[in-house]
């Protein structure tokens, strides 16, 4: 009798131990997007997790939590346990920005495991399609004469497009009137209107209404050219020497999360990328695909930082309140 309860013991000593250490995943991963649904950082989430769920084996569920310039959601993301479940999908302005910004209560660096450098989205100087300039140099000048700001729209203070309009008054001493709206959608659809006279977007938001001759674009931040638009200049090209901005993506663990799990999200993240297919539909967007040897942990963090550094100095000097 005492050997059967013995051997019953073990037996459900090795089963608690193998439930314990079950592999990774066995269950939905969510991805929290800190934005609305619809926008572009949302849409190329959701190519990636689709690909990504046939790698894993498990579904890759993307949860939109917006407000405060998405740090909510990458709060919410931080503060939850550091089994891989919970993701944390965000940008420039999220993971860099609103630390000099808004008073987090967490490290964007400390508090968060790097997991993956996604595809970049190159900034797009663009205005409503009846302003009377037909390159970036006339369209310097016509800001330059209006008797008040031109009005820019922006996703909120410290986004990516306020960032990018607080560059080109540093750069071009040209001061502009920022219009802050809940996102870029809806500020295009006030440019489209004529309602503004300019946003530096995303490509991924601005191209097809440039594509349909809805708004008038001058120039690409970046120093080439996009594949998908090749017909629209650098800045570089364009008249104005080193105005240049990246909206880089990446995915982030909370901290604590083991070297396992960060390797195992990083291959599914990896493969996404490498498919043809999911390829084809972010290059549509107008996204930029890291190179293979950037695909990694390090990159990630490596990049982060220095954005940081190169960022907050302006962000601050320029006094930039959360709203």
């Amino acid at each position: 009798m005492r050997r059967l309860f013995g051997a019953v013991v073990m037996a459900l000593a090795l089963f608690v131990s193998r439930a314990g250490a079950e592999t990774y995943p066995s269950r939905a991963i969510t991805v929290i997007v800190p934005f609305a649904a619809g926008g572009p950082s949302d849409a190329m989430m959701r190519i990636l997790a689709e690909h990504m769920k046939r790698t894993l084996g498990q579904p890759v569920l993307v949860e939109n939590v917006t407000g405060a310039g998405g740090s909510i959601g990458v709060g919410r993301a931080v503060r939850s346990k550091p089994d891989g479940y919970t993701v944390s999908f965000g940008h420039l302005g999220t993971h860099v920005a609103n630390g000099a910004v808004y008073r987090l209560g967490y490290d964007l660096v400390a508090d968060l495991e790097p997991v993956v450098l996604l595809p970049s989205n190159p900034m797009i100087i663009v205005s409503r399609s009846n302003v009377p300039a037909n390159s970036l140099t006339e369209f310097l000048a016509w800001l330059k004469s209006q008797p008040n700001p031109a009005s820019a729209g922006t996703a909120g203070n410290g986004s990516g497009s306020h960032i990018a309009g607080l560059y080109l008054q540093q750069i071009t001493g040209i001061k502009l009137q920022f219009v802050p709206y809940r996102g870029t959608g809806p500020a295009m659809n006030d440019l489209v209107g004529g309602q503004i006279d300019l946003i530096v977007d995303q490509t991924s938001n601005a191209i097809n209404q440039v594509r349909a001759g809805m708004i008038r674009a001058y120039a690409v931040t970046d120093s080439k050219r996009l594949d998908t638009a090749p017909e629209i200049p650098t800045t570089d090209e364009a008249g104005l020497a080193g105005f240049h901005m990246t909206l880089w993506s990446g995915l982030w663990l909370p901290k604590g999360a083991s070297q396992e799990i960060v390797t195992t999200l990083n291959a599914a993240a990896v493969a996404a990328l490498n498919d043809a297919d999911v390829q084809n539909q972010l290059k549509n967007l107008g996204l930029q695909m890291p190179g293979p040897d950037q695909r990694t942990p390090e990159a990630l963090g490596a990049v982060q930082k220095a954005e940081i550094g190169k960022w907050w100095p302006m962000i601050r000097a320029a006094g930039v309140v959360p709203e």
